[in-house]
């Protein structure tokens, strides 16, 4: 049995799992009227700077409170404000799953400019084992490629998917136009915890 057969939430896809289209039009008409100055502030700001992110900006709106534990997470700054945006668009992408205690640990917008790359990576910490990884296009354009899965894919605006974020991916700008996604992770409360994780006395409320 592999560490990643042995660790990672077999609920999770292997590739690129489908959740089909989400209405995206008052998501989409908000981000695009943020101000550049405020994109800068907060991808200043922001938890998540990996060197494999390269020139990628986000604004944070949750985060775990560790890369060690998916269960603890809290609220940033611009969630309050964007919450009613945010969560209808967040339970359109996650009805199929049917978890009656969702949670939703993490929760980002990620803007990658024209000629951006996203280097090949591994989502390698604990935090990224359990949860599903669901990216929802909201701005992109043809010459967008990811890769998930072993095969490139380019994911259409308003589709929502879950993407196998503990397999080697990457991510690649060709056209003349940004790219900007909704990305976020969901899990079930009541699924039983692995048995590798520390227990803790509660789990994060469900969101």
């Amino acid at each position: 049995m592999s560490a990643r057969e042995q660790t990672a939430n077999p609920r999770k896809t292997r590739g690129v799992r489908r959740l089909g289209l989400v209405d995206i039009a008052a998501l989409k008409a908000a981000v695009q009227a943020i101000p550049e100055a405020e994109w800068d502030a907060q991808n200043a700001a922001k938890p998540n700077k990996l060197d494999a992110l390269d020139a990628t900006r986000h604004i944070v709106f949750r985060f775990i409170d560790s890369g060690r534990d998916w269960r603890a997470s809290h609220d940033r700054r611009a969630w309050p404000q964007w919450r009613g945006l945010l969560e209808p668009v967040m339970a359109q992408a996650v009805r199929d799953y049917g978890y009656a205690r969702g949670v939703f640990p993490r929760v980002m917008l990620a803007r990658m400019g024209p000629g951006g790359v996203i280097h090949p990576h591994i989502d390698a910490n604990p935090a990224a084992k359990w949860p599903h990884k669901i990216h929802v296009p909201l701005v992109t354009n043809p010459g967008v490629t990811c890769f998930f899965g072993d095969e490139e894919h380019h994911f259409p605006a308003g589709e929502a998917v879950e993407v196998d974020n503990l397999g080697p991916h990457w991510v690649r700008n060709d056209g003349d136009a940004d790219r900007i996604h909704l990305i976020f992770e969901h899990y079930d409360a009541d699924q039983p915890d692995p048995a590798w994780i520390e227990p803790v006395l509660t789990t994060g409320a469900a969101r």
